[in-house]
């Protein structure tokens, strides 16, 4: 091949099951992105650690709305472990899938920029102006 610049690096979105296996994956799919969707791969009830443990294996970029999941000593567990890089969507209020699918899309060129420049594992939040931020992940001895 005679490509003059280093190709971006592909990214797989894995969408969890918080977040649907329809309209967000095919908005993502629709900006030309690879997505895979909790449902299409695990049965409805499997348990966060399996999905995260193979999300991790195969470097999959996680997009969840599960905020709770970074106060979880067992989620955090599974996750650090895993090796996963997480993008919580932490926008409040009931969003309807298309106003998800508009901020994950708004957030695209971030979510990349931080998933290039970080190693995993880490947790990112994604408030609804598209923002993209890691955070710290609270110490259970520090918590209140």
């Amino acid at each position: 091949m005679n490509s003059t610049s280093q190709p971006e690096p592909t990214f797989v979105f894995f969408v969890d099951r918080s977040l649907g296996r329809k309209i967000i994956p095919e908005a993502l799919r629709n900006a030309n992105e690879v997505v895979k969707a909790h449902d299409d791969l695990f049965p409805q009830n499997t348990a966060d650690t399996v999905w995260l443990a193979e999300a991790g294996r195969q470097g999959w970029l996680v997009l969840t709305k599960d905020t709770r999941i970074r106060y979880h000593a067992n989620e955090i567990a599974a996750l650090l472990n895993s090796g996963v890089r997480a993008f919580v969507l932490t926008a409040r209020g009931d969003l309807t899938g298309a106003e998800m699918a508009e901020i994950f899309l708004k957030a695209l060129a971030s979510i990349k920029r931080v998933a290039s420049e970080n190693p995993a594992p880490f947790i990112a939040r994604i408030p609804r102006d598209g923002s993209v931020e890691i955070i710290r992940i609270p110490r259970p001895e520090s918590e209140s």
